[in-house]
């Protein structure tokens, strides 16, 4: 926002050069301003924010023979570590550990059943033992058996007041901010922009536009099976305790098609859960760009890779030096990591 003010400034400072009769070397002076504004502000100077302008530059010139139509111009970002952060634990986990916590004198009998119990004990050590199966077992009991009505509200309630454990900012606020003038960048050249994750797509929905700019209908994850009730003249969809869709490593091709209908010419991710949407945007036929975000700096954030139990990235880190898709190394490429920290 801050740049395109500027931009607007710039113009009305050129009308105003004009309508007062100045020289040409003050509209110049005003014109260099103009070639001088940075899309991506926080970024450094370096290989990988150079490859990206070079790519956006070249697929967006209509005389390049890579030019892109602006119909086909599809980009898909993953969301967790790669829009916002994701550790220690999924931000979504955390959600669903609340919601047993408030829930829990409607069920007495979570106090002795696992993992119901760890999460009361704040036993993490032994919820991160019952591991996917765990996880689902809390989604399927905090998240269903109301209407999606009233779970957007229980989501944009709590995306309002929750904080993060390491940081004590509201977890909306644990976005990247290199990643927000990515966004802003790319739709600034006629791409559309599509979050594809393997979180929750209603858990998601309620907060995406106002925080990245990306509208429900632009947004892809895994979902519950809901059902229609008529609800005696008051229609409504409820959520149901079954899983419906996984959007994650192949699901997510899938979920593109399903949802979007065109393959991405821009992909961005940071695990080996992306992979397969890396791949499935380098098939192509209009040039593509591949970006993986490597979680280098311990310090501003956290480092991991190989050997993480959330945001694995192996296979996706040997594919992506295989194929010379570019990486993001958090540490050197990026000035800042959070928006608060702008300040």
């Amino acid at each position: 926002m801050k740049k395109y003010l500027a931009l607007i400034g710039v113009v009305l400072t050129l009308l105003t050069c004009k309508e007062e009769g100045k020289t040409n070397a003050d509209t110049e002076t005003v014109v260099g301003t103009v070639e001088e504004i940075d899309p991506l502000p926080s970024w450094n100077d370096t290989d990988t924010k150079k490859a990206i302008m070079a790519y956006v530059e070249d697929v967006t010139n209509s005389e390049s023979q890579n030019f892109i139509p602006v119909a086909d111009r599809i980009a898909t970002f993953d969301n967790d570590g790669n829009l916002w952060s994701e550790q220690p634990a999924y931000f979504q986990l955390f959600f669903a550990i609340d919601r047993v916590k408030a829930l829990a004198s409607e069920n007495p009998d979570w106090e002795t059943t696992q993992p119901f119990k760890a999460v009361l004990e704040d036993d993490m050590k032994a919820l991160a033992s019952y591991g996917e199966h765990g996880l689902l077992e809390l989604v399927m009991a905090t998240h269903s058996g109301i209407t999606t009505d009233e779970f957007e509200t229980i989501v944009k309630d709590w995306i309002a007041t929750a904080k993060h454990p390491r940081f004590d900012k509201p977890y909306n606020q644990l976005v990247y901010q290199p990643m927000l003038e990515l966004l802003d960048y790319l739709r600034a050249n006629d791409f559309k922009t599509f979050i594809v994750s393997g979180g929750g797509i209603e858990f998601m929905r309620p907060w995406t536009e106002e925080v990245y700019g990306i509208p429900t209908d632009q947004v892809v994850g895994s979902s519950v099976a809901t059902e229609y009730d008529y609800n005696n003249g008051n229609p409504v969809i409820k959520r149901l305790p079954k899983i419906d869709f996984i959007d994650d490593k192949v699901g997510k091709p899938v979920g593109i098609n399903k949802h979007i209908g065109k393959k991405p010419v821009f992909a961005s991710g940071n695990s080996d859960g992306d992979l397969q949407m890396m791949q499935w945007t380098d098939s192509n036929t209009y040039k593509s760009f591949q970006l993986y975000l490597h979680h280098t700096d311990a310090d501003r954030e956290w480092a991991y890779d190989r050997n993480s139990h959330i945001g694995k990235l192996d296979k996706g880190l040997d594919e992506a030096k295989e194929k010379g898709w570019t990486v993001i190394d958090m540490k050197n490429d990026w000035k800042v990591i959070y928006p608060f920290q702008l300040n």
